[in-house]
């Protein structure tokens, strides 16, 4: 280990590397209680059509698989998992799949994603990944993480029963709630919520995983939760294992959905790589080492997620808790793979948790939190950068839809930049970007409607 991972040169011990991986490990773990709960039905509550046991195997075997080839072949403390955000616009894009007709909406997905890391392979293999990146302003990428994070956290508030469709606005407090057998549910979600939140705001490592496991002790005194062992593995129903429709993915009206999805994957991979290498003192000379390792790692991680039966999965912010720690070297995220694999083995335990919306939507609250963040970092003062973010950050949730959020500030970035006579300043990347949406809501979305 001192060979392979350079423990010396990187001044670290195998005793902290593994403690670093337990740390974020234990950081990271809801996402194994999330996953399952998204993927499986979608926003209104209706199932998606793919078996949560499936998408349980497929979060724990992917993470674990791409988290090790990170530790391997990059050598960096970095954790890969199915991405929120990413994980909503999958059933985000399967509603608009079956709203299109086309009755294999989470197959098709599936294939979206598929294609989408392949795309990302070979952008990091040919290196073009810089022209990606400059294509689309850091206003509008941090207004996408400003969105969808808003939109998580919408979603975790009507889990957690605290927010219901009501008049004049379509939406408010569930008063109602504290007249009837809801209210039990909104007191699990508080609880969860009360924990997570106060830990985060401590710095606990783990908060959002005590935050869950607070709620679901609550939710078993209210007898809300039904016992089924703690040991074992996933009993699964229906494969998903290479279940992807790639015929069906490549029609001209899913394409759209393919090339979000590549930029949302690489975007949050540059943003986790930069923030864990500025951490971790990887940066020298302005330059990140190895960086071109960690995008393909990355990308090969996307492509074996969707083999597997699960949405893209992309470099983990919270691996920055494991770098505190003191990880510095990629026998971090070896131990993090590991852990991952075992947490298969508590299916039982996971699958109790994740079929009580309430116990896990202070999750998504507190990690919107977390996303909202970013809005510090949109350009303010220029407001042709900051009106587009601002249609992105407001679309999503207004919109109940990622896509649609999206495509407002794709659509009006070019039109903006045009009218105040700085139309150069856009890439050409963003114009057929624009043309691409454009197209798609004129020949699809109205002829759906």
């Amino acid at each position: 280990m001192l060979k392979l991972f350079r423990l010396q040169e990187n001044q670290t011990t195998v005793r902290t590397e593994v403690m670093a991986g337990v740390t974020t490990f234990l950081t990271m773990a809801y996402i194994v209680f999330i996953q399952p709960a998204v993927m499986a039905t979608d926003f209104a509550g209706k199932p998606t059509g793919i078996d949560p046991n499936a998408v349980l195997l497929a979060t724990c075997v992917a993470t674990a698989l791409t988290t090790i080839l990170m530790g391997l072949y990059a050598n960096y403390p970095i954790a890969l998992a199915p991405g929120m955000g990413e994980n909503f616009f999958f059933v985000s894009t399967v509603m608009a799949l079956t709203a299109m007709g086309i009755t294999n909406g989470w197959q098709t997905a599936l294939g979206v994603v598929f294609l989408a890391g392949v795309l990302f392979v070979l952008i990091s293999l040919l290196q073009v990944r810089q022209t990606i990146l400059n294509a689309v302003s850091t206003s509008l990428r941090c207004g996408m993480a400003v969105g969808i994070g808003l939109f998580i956290a919408f979603i975790g508030l009507q889990h957690g029963g605290l927010i219901v469709g009501q008049p004049p606005t379509s939406i408010g407090l569930n008063t109602a709630a504290l007249k009837s057998n809801a209210v039990i549910d909104v007191v699990v979600f508080l609880v969860g919520l009360s924990v997570a939140g106060g830990l985060q705001a401590r710095r606990a490592r783990g908060a959002i995983l005590w935050g869950i496991l607070a709620s679901a002790v609550a939710a078993i005194c209210f007898g809300k939760l039904e016992y089924r062992g703690v040991l074992g593995l996933p009993v699964i129903r229906e494969n998903a294992v290479l279940s992807m429709d790639i015929v069906t993915a490549v029609t001209p009206a899913v394409i759209p959905y393919i090339i979000v999805f590549l930029f949302m994957d690489i975007f949050d991979t540059m943003g986790t790589l930069v923030g864990v290498a500025e951490q971790a003192g990887f940066v020298h000379g302005n330059r990140i080492q190895k960086a071109e390792r960690v995008f393909l790692v990355d990308a090969v991680g996307t492509v074996l997620g969707a083999c597997v039966g699960t949405s893209t999965v992309t470099s983990y912010i919270e691996s920055a808790a494991g770098v505190a720690y003191g990880g510095r070297t990629g026998l971090t995220s070896i131990v993090v793979g590991i852990l991952f694999l075992l947490a298969l083995f508590f299916s039982p335990v996971i699958g109790m948790i994740g079929n009580y919306p309430p116990v896990t939507a202070c999750a998504l609250v507190v990690v919107g939190a977390l996303m909202l963040k970013n809005v510090t970092r949109i350009d303010w003062d220029d407001f042709s950068e900051a009106f587009p973010a601002f249609l992105i950050a407001i679309g999503i949730p207004l919109t109940y839809s990622i896509a649609d959020g999206l495509s407002l500030g794709f659509l009006s970035y070019p039109v903006v930049k045009l009218v105040c006579g700085r139309g150069r300043q856009v890439s050409w990347v963003m114009y057929l970007l624009a043309v691409i949406v454009l197209a798609y809501f004129v020949f699809v979305r109205v002829q759906l409607n």
